[in-house]
């Protein structure tokens, strides 16, 4: 089901600042900053191999991400996993007795489709489902 670790998702108070050290400093490229309306954040990825670093920065005070901070300060928000067909990956899930954060896909950064297990029951980590075309 899982082909690949797709990104690590790294929350940040400032895209712009935190940039810099992927960047200026470990000399990575980014792909552009896009904005993620329905989850209420700005990302950045900066590839590195075969996966990325998703930088996300909230554009609410209220989004997940500005939560994330609140409670537990800057860094690692989750790890993405590449899977080839994301209901198949549900429905797995379910059958596994996993709790879901999302019963049906949503749209995601970079055109994915994404769903997020609930880290009660993947030991404490958020975990991300990405299907992606290509």
């Amino acid at each position: 089901m899982i082909t690949k670790l797709d990104h690590i998702g790294i929350a940040v108070s400032s895209l712009e600042e935190a940039s810099k050290t992927y960047r200026d400093v470990l000399g990575l490229k980014d792909h552009g900053v896009e904005v993620v309306e329905e989850q209420k954040v700005k990302v950045a990825f900066f590839p590195v191999g075969d996966t990325e670093i998703e930088l996300l920065e909230s554009t609410d005070p209220e989004g997940p991400i500005a939560k994330f901070i609140e409670k537990r300060g800057e860094g690692v928000q989750h790890l993405a996993f590449r899977v080839d067909n994301i209901e198949a990956a549900l429905d797995e899930m379910r059958t596994k007795g996993i709790r879901l954060i999302d019963e049906k896909p949503r749209y995601g950064a970079g055109g994915a489709r994404i769903a997020f297990l609930h880290p009660k029951s993947t030991g404490g980590v958020l975990i991300e489902l990405c299907e992606r075309e290509g």
